[in-house]
C-alpha cells in the first residue's frame, strides 16, 4: 500500500488512566475516514498486523474522533498511524498535534493485573505520530536508581505476580552464561522490592574491555526470570532521557542505563 505524507494532517490525542486513547483529526478528511494503526515490521519483513478504527464526528461540525479501547491489547512494538480517507484511497501518515499524556505520568504508582499492557503516544525521529506498546504476562517496574561510589541501589515493583521468600534478583552478563544472584529486600505486600549491587557483584571475571549486565527478578526459586524495566509512565524512549552517574572503582567504570527497549541494564567499562 502506498503512503502520502501530508504535513497538514495533525492529530490530537489524549490518554486516560484505564489505557484508552482518544484521537481527534480535522473534520474534512474524506467521505468514510478511518484511522489505521500499523505495527512497524522488522527490517526486510512485510507488514502483517494492522488495526482499523472508524473516525466519526464528536459533535456537528467538530473534529473527527476515534477511540482505541484498552482491550484488546496491542502486540508489543511500535505502531505507526495513518488516515484512510475512504476505501481504496492512499493512506496518509499523521503528524502529531496536542498530546495529553497526564494520565500516564503516575502510572507506576498503580498496581497492574496480568497481562500488563502499555500504550504511549510519541513523536518519531522524522516527526510523525506513533504508539509504543508493551504486553507482558508479568512486569517488574524500576522506580528509583541510586548510584554512590560503592554501590547501585534499585527499587522496583512487581506487577502480575507476587514475590516469595526465596525470590532473587539475577544479573546476566550479555552474550554469555555468566550470572550473579542477589538477595532482594522484599516489602511486606510481596510486590515492592529493592536490591543493592556492589562493585564485587558487577566485576567481570577475566578482565577485557567490559560488558553489560541485564537485570531480572525471579519471584520464586522455580519461577522464570522477569525483566526489570521502566514502562509505566509517559516516556516512550528513556535511553537518552534518563542518564545516571557512574560508579568508579578499581579499574572499571560502572553505570546503570535503560536500553532502547526501556529495560534496565548496567554497563561496565575499563577505566581510562
Amino acid at each position: 500500500m502506498t503512503t502520502q505524507h501530508d504535513t497538514r494532517l495533525r492529530t490530537d490525542c489524549a490518554t486516560d488512566a484505564d489505557g484508552r486513547i482518544t484521537f481527534r483529526l480535522p473534520a474534512a478528511t474524506g467521505s468514510r475516514p478511518q484511522l489505521l494503526l500499523r505495527l512497524r515490521p522488522k527490517k526486510g519483513r512485510p507488514e502483517t498486523t494492522k488495526h482499523l478504527l472508524d473516525l466519526e464526528p464528536g459533535h456537528p461540525d467538530g473534529p473527527l474522533c476515534a477511540v482505541l479501547e484498552a482491550h484488546p491489547a496491542l502486540d508489543e512494538g511500535r505502531w505507526d498511524l495513518y488516515l484512510l480517507p475512504e476505501a481504496g484511497a492512499e493512506r496518509q501518515r499523521l503528524r502529531p498535534g496536542l498530546r495529553d499524556l497526564r494520565a500516564l505520568v503516575d502510572g507506576h504508582l498503580r498496581d497492574r493485573p496480568s497481562p500488563v499492557t502499555v500504550r504511549i503516544p510519541y513523536v518519531t525521529k522524522d516527526g510523525f505520530l506513533a504508539l509504543r506498546a508493551w504486553r507482558r504476562t508479568t512486569h517488574a517496574e524500576a522506580r528509583t536508581i541510586d548510584v554512590t561510589d560503592r554501590a547501585i541501589t534499585v527499587t522496583a515493583r512487581l506487577h502480575g505476580a507476587v514475590l516469595q521468600e526465596d525470590a532473587t534478583v539475577r544479573l546476566r552478563l550479555r552474550g554469555g552464561d555468566t550470572m550473579r544472584n542477589l538477595r532482594p529486600r522484599i516489602d511486606d505486600d510481596g510486590r515492592g522490592f529493592s536490591f543493592v549491587a556492589g562493585h564485587d557483584d558487577l566485576t567481570i571475571i577475566g578482565g577485557g574491555p567490559g560488558g553489560i549486565w541485564d537485570a531480572f527478578v525471579r519471584p520464586a526459586a522455580d519461577a522464570s526470570p522477569i525483566r526489570i524495566a521502566r514502562l509505566l509512565d509517559d516516556v516512550a524512549d528513556r535511553k537518552h532521557v534518563f542518564v545516571y552517574p557512574a560508579m568508579t572503582a578499581a579499574a572499571s567504570v560502572v553505570r546503570p542505563y535503560y536500553t532502547v527497549d526501556n529495560d534496565l541494564a548496567i554497563e561496565v567499562k575499563t577505566a581510562e
